[in-house]
C-alpha cells in the first residue's frame, strides 16, 4: 500500500478529515466555519488530502436491508494458488465481482476473508459456485446475523498530544 506524506497533517486538516468522514455532504462554507478558515482556503486543503490520497473517495452508504440485500455473509477461503501472477488474476477476479464488498489477504489459517451481501440463499450458493470454479481449495462461510456496529469512521484522536 502506497502512503502519501508529502506534508505532515495539521490539527485543520484533521478537524477536515473527522468531520467529511462522519458527514461528507458537509458544504464547503460550513466546513469552512467548523475549521475557522475561509472557504477558498479550506477547499483547497480538501482538494490537498485529495490529491494526496488521505480521502480516497466520498460516497453515500445505502441501506441494505431496504435494497433487498437480506444476507451479509463472512467468507473465508483458502487457495492451492502460489504463483503472483496467478494470484494477481484471482484478486482482479474477486474484486470485480459485485457481491464482494471487501476482499482481505491474510495471515493466518485462511488465505482471503470476503464480505459478501446476496439477497436471498440461492444467491449465495450461485457465489460459492463461482468461487469454486477459482482454484478454491477450501470456504468457510459465515452469515451475519444482525449488525452491531457498522463504521467508516477513523479515530483521528483530534486534540490529543
Amino acid at each position: 500500500m502506497e502512503t502519501f506524506q508529502s506534508k505532515v497533517l495539521d490539527e485543520v486538516d484533521l478537524k477536515i478529515l473527522d468531520k467529511l468522514q462522519t458527514v461528507s455532504q458537509t458544504s464547503n462554507t460550513e466546513l469552512a466555519k467548523y475549521v475557522n478558515l475561509s472557504p477558498p482556503a479550506t477547499h483547497a486543503r480538501v482538494k490537498r488530502l485529495e490529491s494526496e490520497g488521505y480521502i480516497k473517495q466520498q460516497v453515500a452508504i445505502l441501506n441494505q436491508e431496504k435494497l433487498g440485500f437480506d444476507l451479509l455473509c463472512f467468507i473465508f477461503i483458502n487457495t492451492n494458488i502460489h504463483q503472483a501472477d496467478e494470484l494477481a488474476v484471482l484478486e482482479k477476479t474477486l474484486e470485480a465481482m459485485p457481491e464482494v464488498l471487501e476482499c482481505h489477504l491474510l495471515t493466518g489459517e485462511y488465505d482471503y476473508l470476503l464480505k459478501v451481501a446476496n439477497k436471498d440463499r440461492k444467491g449465495l450458493e450461485g457465489f460459492v459456485r463461482k468461487l469454486n470454479k477459482l482454484g478454491i481449495t477450501r470456504i468457510q462461510t459465515s452469515l451475519a446475523l444482525r449488525e452491531i456496529k457498522c463504521s467508516t469512521t477513523l479515530p483521528l484522536n483530534i486534540g490529543e498530544k
